[in-house]
């Protein structure tokens, strides 16, 4: 603010196009060398270059419960914020910004997505918000969310900043181990969770989209604690080798048998979901290695069981499996979960039961947007609904195939619609890209 002929004049920040540009590329130049423990000072600083105050970075808590604010140098450290009933939360989930009118301007929320994994949320207040404030500040949030991910990779402070609980061995050579939680394309999207998030140790998963097939793998070492996760751990590293190497569902099951029988022995096994779709056709395989049958969910409800050939737990020394098959319909989701989701139970009571389980997931369905969201909501109604216990791991992983193609994403688009990039041939306007 600055005072003129006695009355004050709000200072004017340039927001344009071009100086968004020329901001971000500052942003990124220094980012390259940046420590950890300075890219919240730099962060707050491109953000008072346009105006903006209060600056907090809220990351996702291992539970996936609340928003915890990270501490640095600049940042606003306030409460951890849940997920579920708070403005950062709502942008979170639905991965778009969100504002909030106060007495001193309009507080913002932008999701932090590294490609399309939520890692938490920019929030910042400005004194008033147009269209130049939400595009820069947008893409000034997609490149903060790619920081952090990146910077992850050899600090710890991340790491803290997330856990609201002690965290077991076990837990943390599982989480060490897992892919982003979701993932999002044109043509699919996945979302996992694990509980108990801070104990888990059996349970895993693992994913991958290479071409048009996604690779997905749910685990369930036999046990508790830190043997469960080393045998998971062996699991998953196994199963990616094979997918990695480009050999077939039977044999992928194949190399895992042996790696789990050699390094364990004849009595220690790992339930196993391996499953292939193409994200073209909706084709889906896969090899059903003792897990519960995955399900179908179609316009909100379990349509079907996916039943098929079961063959021995990985470690057991099965024949070669037979493969499943299914063809998808767009929009279908199929939900893979592990035992201890439905053989929970009180003492001398009934088990959970997949009955149970397919009510939940319809009940759910109908009130939840979203993949993230579903499998969250999914997460903590079943704990609910099975009395809180949590007495052995338990996942969800859910896949939504949506067909159709990607191909639009590696074209150049440009503010008026043109394929012709600005200054080539056949053009006559001097137009900025849109990046």
């Amino acid at each position: 603010m600055a005072e003129a002929d006695g009355e004050l004049d709000r200072v004017v920040v340039d927001r344009s196009e071009g100086f968004g540009e020329r901001l971000l590329g500052v942003l990124l130049d220094r980012a390259h060398e940046m420590p950890p423990q300075l890219v919240a000072p730099l962060i707050a600083e491109e953000v008072a270059i346009v105006g903006g105050r209060e600056v907090s970075i809220l990351l996702q808590d291992y539970e996936q419960l609340m928003l915890v604010p990270l501490r640095g140098r600049r940042l606003r450290v306030g409460e951890p914020q849940p997920i579920d009933a708070s403005s950062a939360g709502t942008a979170f989930l639905r991965a778009a910004a969100v504002e909030v009118v106060q007495p001193d301007g309009v507080r913002m929320y932008l999701p932090l997505l590294d490609g399309s994994d939520q890692v938490g949320v920019l929030a910042l207040t400005l004194d008033t918000v147009d269209d130049d404030d939400r595009r820069l500040l947008r893409r000034l949030a997609g490149l903060v969310a790619d920081i952090l991910v990146t910077k992850n990779g050899y600090t710890d402070e991340f790491f803290r900043a997330r856990r609201l609980s002690p965290m077991t061995t076990a837990a943390e050579l599982q989480w060490s181990l897992l892919p982003p939680l979701t993932m999002s394309t044109p043509q699919v999207e996945v979302a996992g969770i694990l509980e108990p998030a801070y104990q888990v140790a059996g349970d895993s998963f693992d994913y991958a989209l290479n071409g048009d097939i996604l690779h997905v793998a749910v685990i369930d070492a036999m046990g508790h604690g830190l043997d469960a996760a080393v045998m998971a751990t062996v699991a998953i590293g196994a199963y990616r080798h094979s997918r990695r190497s480009g050999i077939a569902l039977a044999e992928t099951y194949a190399f895992m048998d042996t790696a789990i029988a050699d390094q364990f022995g004849p009595e220690q096994f790992v339930t196993a979901h391996m499953m292939q779709l193409n994200v073209v056709s909706g084709r889906l395989q896969w090899v059903n290695a003792g897990h519960p049958a995955p399900l179908l969910i179609r316009d909100h409800d379990v349509v079907q069981q996916l039943k098929g050939p079961t063959t021995l737990p990985v470690g057991f020394g099965g024949e070669q499996p037979r493969i499943s098959e299914q063809q998808l319909h767009r929009g279908d989701r199929v939900l893979f979960f592990t035992d201890g989701l439905v053989e929970e139970h009180l003492a001398g009571g009934e088990q959970f039961g997949e009955e149970q389980l397919i009510d939940v997931v319809a009940r759910v369905g109908r009130v939840q947007v979203g993949l993230r969201s579903t499998v969250r909501a999914l997460s903590q109604t079943l704990k609910r609904e099975r009395g809180g216990a949590t007495s052995d791991d338990a996942t969800l992983f859910l896949v939504e195939w949506r067909g159709g193609s990607a191909d639009h994403l590696a074209t150049a688009s440009w503010d008026d619609g043109r394929s012709t990039p600005p200054g080539a041939a056949g053009s006559t306007r001097n137009q900025t890209p849109t990046t």
